[in-house]
């Protein structure tokens, strides 16, 4: 993992460069550097949000874990699929209890629904629910 100013995301493929590009499902994940937080509290030390290989943090807040619910991230829009469980694989790149740290704040699964570019400081917004 390596942290950029911006990368191309490609509706239906993912992300450019990352290895789940051309996936079906797993096109980008998100997670919230605020609930990160709250787990290095709850570790006692701090740790590099790119230890939890999600693709996006953002800055603040709870990231939407409900199956279809969609956000934007600049002008790219998202689809949730499902919450991103914690890989167990964390608390050897973390540290001891890590994923039990992460657990319920390890950020969401999302699919691209738009392409574009998402950039550091890109806002980041809820759309309203699908009238059914």
């Amino acid at each position: 993992m390596r942290a950029v100013d911006a990368v191309d995301a490609e509706a239906g493929k993912g992300l450019v460069g990352d290895r789940y590009h051309g996936t079906k499902h797993r096109h980008v994940t998100i997670q919230s550097q605020e609930l990160l937080d709250r787990a290095a509290d709850d570790l006692g030390y701090r740790f590099d949000p790119g230890a939890t290989r999600r693709n996006v943090t953002v800055d603040a807040g709870e990231i939407p874990t409900t199956p279809g619910t969609r956000l934007v991230i600049g002008d790219v829009e998202l689809e949730v699929v499902r919450v991103s469980a914690p890989c167990r694989l964390l608390d050897d790149f973390i540290g001891p209890g890590a994923a039990a740290a992460l657990r319920r704040r390890a950020g969401s699964t999302c699919r691209l629904l738009t392409s574009g570019t998402i950039s550091v400081d890109d806002d980041v917004r809820l759309l309203p629910e699908l009238a059914g």
